[in-house]
């Protein structure tokens, strides 16, 4: 794997990341808390449900409006195995995909046991957020991935049939490694994914959506992000249908006024392929980021997974201040998103001053124990 560069960050270069790392992580859990209501509903379900225009704004899920799903719960035990990677190299022990395997288990953890347990010390600060033990729908592949110590690798692959969304939905955290180089950023997004979604659609789906993120949070511009990752996908065997949902998404910009039709035609079955097209669609033509959201889950496909996927883009290209702060506003579980944003913020620009040689913070460590 490779390592983070020795750049040194001024402090504006600091805020601007800080604000795209929010900006990606609220981005994703706005558009899954907007297309969550209408995930397993068809486009004239949506409209009989919500009006003809379809879903426009927060809708009542689980007890009230504003509520994630898995996606969200396992982006951010992505963000917490990231930060405790870095943490742990101060030790000698470098392998990330481990680290997120265990981020991953810990997550698997609350899908299963009531509550926090106080007793498994090296659990740090996330698992011990209540809010995030609510059971959302996670899919039988991520309960068969993390449902027991062993590891999935692109040798030996977890679910090596499984097609769907979920682990491209979980892999914008790597593509906010802006030190990395691109194509160690689509290694270690493909490794993590055949932790739980082995066929190659789904974990080359999430390579390449991870480093379009990644060239977004450097401040270049989505089609020239989405060029990147066709140009590293180029070299991955079994390649060629993710290729193409992105060559069809860039098409179908200037193929008249975004609707329905078109992002349902590009998300197809609603496998990893087709919502990363539908996704980069959505964030290219959106007006703004509202428009794009609510392109992105009003149709009949899995629109929690569009929703979060094209919210990741929108919130990296454009930062946290382009959000719909209405929405933000009832969002379950910000709080816990902007803490975990902000110290993957700070590990990444100030890491060294947290752990290292000349020594480390107690509270730090205590939070992400290595």
């Amino acid at each position: 794997m490779g390592a983070t560069s020795g750049a040194i960050w001024g402090r504006a270069e600091q805020q601007d990341f800080r604000s795209r790392v929010r900006g990606t992580l609220l981005g994703a859990a706005v558009g899954d808390a907007l297309g969550g209501p209408a995930d397993a509903l068809s486009l004239d379900e949506i409209r009989a449900a919500y009006g003809p225009e379809g879903l426009l704004d927060l809708a009542f899920g689980h007890g009230r409006r504003g509520t994630v799903t898995h996606h969200t719960q396992l982006t951010l035990f992505t963000v917490d195995g990231l930060i405790r990677a870095q943490v742990r190299r101060d030790t000698g022990a470098w392998h990330p995909p481990t680290d997120l395997h265990r981020a991953y288990l810990r997550w698997a953890a609350t899908q299963r046991d009531w509550g926090p347990d106080e007793r498994r010390k090296d659990d740090g600060w996330l698992a011990r957020e209540e809010w995030l033990y609510a059971r959302r729908e996670p899919t039988r592949g991520l309960l068969v991935g993390f449902g027991d110590e062993a590891m999935g690798t692109l040798e030996s692959p977890k679910n090596p049939g499984e097609l769907g969304p979920e682990a491209v939905a979980r892999s914008a955290p790597f593509g906010l490694l802006v030190g990395w180089e691109p194509q160690l950023v689509v290694q270690l997004a493909v490794e993590c994914a055949a932790q739980s979604h082995g066929h190659p659609i789904a974990y080359l789906a999430a390579g390449a959506y991870a480093v379009i993120v990644h060239a977004l949070a450097r401040g270049e511009s989505l089609d020239g992000a989405v060029q990147r990752a066709l140009a590293l996908l180029a070299a991955r065997p079994g390649h060629q249908p993710v290729s193409d949902a992105l060559q069809h998404a860039l098409g179908a910009v200037r193929q008249g006024i975004p609707g329905p039709t078109r992002v349902e035609e590009l998300a197809g079955d609603g496998t990893a392929d087709g919502l990363l097209a539908a996704a980069v669609y959505c964030a290219l033509v959106g007006e703004d980021v509202r428009h794009g959201l609510c392109l992105a889950v009003n149709q009949g496909g899995p629109s929690a997974a569009a929703g979060a996927l094209t919210g990741g883009l929108l919130g990296a290209l454009h930062g946290e201040t382009a959000l719909p702060p209405g929405w933000l506003v009832e969002l379950e579980g910000r709080p816990t998103l902007l803490e975990l944003a902000d110290d993957f913020a700070m590990e990444m620009t100030q890491g060294p001053a947290l752990h290292g040689p000349a020594g480390s913070s107690p509270g730090w460590l205590a939070r992400y124990p290595r």
